[in-house]
């Protein structure tokens, strides 16, 4: 149940973000995504099979990484201006 209350946040930031251009909300899902799949081929490599499960975990904690990455940088902006 967690990871559906996470995948929805992580959905709504990305929607957010989406019109930005490139940020680190994008980029942690682009990285998420890819560390996800070397680890799903690594646990395909052990015998245990292939988890797409795995994939969308790690491109959720990529996204919410991401978005607390985007929103320090705000916050570090808007301290230092002043």
């Amino acid at each position: 149940m967690i990871w559906y209350i996470l995948g929805i946040i992580s959905i709504v930031l990305l929607i957010t973000y989406g019109s930005k251009g490139s940020n680190a909300v994008w980029g942690g899902l682009t990285l998420g995504i890819i560390i996800g799949l070397i680890v799903a081929i690594f646990f395909v490599f052990m015998g245990t099979g292939f988890h797409w499960q795995t994939i969308i975990k790690v491109a959720i904690i990529g996204t919410l990484l991401g978005s607390i990455t985007e929103l320090w940088g705000i916050v570090g902006t808007k301290l230092f201006k002043k």
